[in-house]
């Protein structure tokens, strides 16, 4: 049976450090990281995500903002408050929650945020850094950071010599993944939905990232016998188990059968997601530390 990866641990782990790292910043300077998250409308898991981020916030001890704005609220009125987040020297780290609702131009506010104040990692100008191979000057977005840092706890900094498939080729997700993995060294595959014969792609992966949010879609028999798989899927199904129009996440990859081949691999829920949180916060602390001008902390 494979080694199931604690994303819970991992991200305590970061949430230490990030605290660590928050509480010297204001020891050095009386500045606490400041993060501001917007929300727009009444979205209930939009809300949920927001408030589980206010909360991880102020225990890593920032300043925690919160905006929220009825669903009837302007492009020109966001796009003011987002103007006035990027010129406020106590905000380090902008969130503009997505999706925001239809008649928004959610690209054209997200690109509008300061990149070093882009603490999602979505701004074109960090996007590019990844692709030219700077992770050193940029915000990495959250959840391929995550990622990245439970593959080097089972495999080190440095994936020389090992083959990684990515299923799914997002920007969000699947492109940064990619690159981020060749940057440590791994040989690189992109695959997708027009891949032929994706699971003969995937039997050759010594690290497999699935997230293409198709449930259980990578079997037993698409894993190579003692890989690392990372299933960054987050899938609601039915479960008639837990009793009439009872409901339970599942990942992209089937489980318990892919355990049975896997070396490592992330659960869902447990896995990946506790990481996106926690490398935001990694991000706040680490925008902090460039506005200061100090040098930033390692995760």
């Amino acid at each position: 049976m494979a080694f199931v990866i604690d994303g819970k641990e991992a991200a305590a782990s970061v949430i230490s450090a990030v605290t660590e790292a928050s509480v010297s910043l204001e020891g050095k300077t009386g500045i606490k990281p400041g993060l501001a998250v917007v929300i727009v409308g009444e979205d209930p898991a939009s809300h949920a995500y927001v408030n589980s981020k206010g909360k991880m916030a102020k225990q890593c001890g920032f300043n925690s903002i919160q905006h929220t704005l009825p669903e009837e609220t302007t492009q020109e009125e966001l796009q003011a408050l987002v103007d006035t987040l990027n010129a406020d020297l106590a905000v380090h780290g902008i969130l503009v929650q997505l999706p925001l609702p239809k008649h928004f131009d959610s690209d054209a506010i997200i690109q509008s945020i300061l990149p070093e104040k882009d603490v999602d990692g979505l701004n074109i100008a960090n996007a590019g850094k990844i692709a030219t191979g700077d992770l050193d000057t940029g915000l990495i977005s959250c959840t391929p950071a995550g990622s990245m840092l439970l593959v080097k706890r089972v495999h080190g900094e440095d994936l020389s010599g090992l083959n990684a498939v990515v299923i799914g080729r997002s920007n969000l997700f699947g492109k940064p993944m990619g690159l981020l993995l060749l940057a440590a060294n791994a040989t690189v595959t992109m695959a997708h939905s027009r891949t032929k014969d994706l699971a003969s792609v995937c039997r050759n992966a010594d690290i497999l990232v699935a997230a293409v949010g198709r449930a259980e879609m990578v079997k037993r028999d698409w894993v190579k016998p003692g890989a690392t798989v990372i299933d960054v899927g987050i899938n609601r199904v039915p479960a008639p188990e837990k009793g009439e129009g009872k409901t339970k996440l599942v990942g992209d990859v089937a489980f318990v059968e892919a355990s049975e081949v896997a070396a490592s691999i992330t659960p869902v829920p447990g896995g990946v997601g506790p990481m996106t949180i926690a490398m935001l916060m990694a991000n706040t602390v680490i925008a902090a530390h460039r506005a200061c001008s100090l040098p930033v902390p390692k995760f």
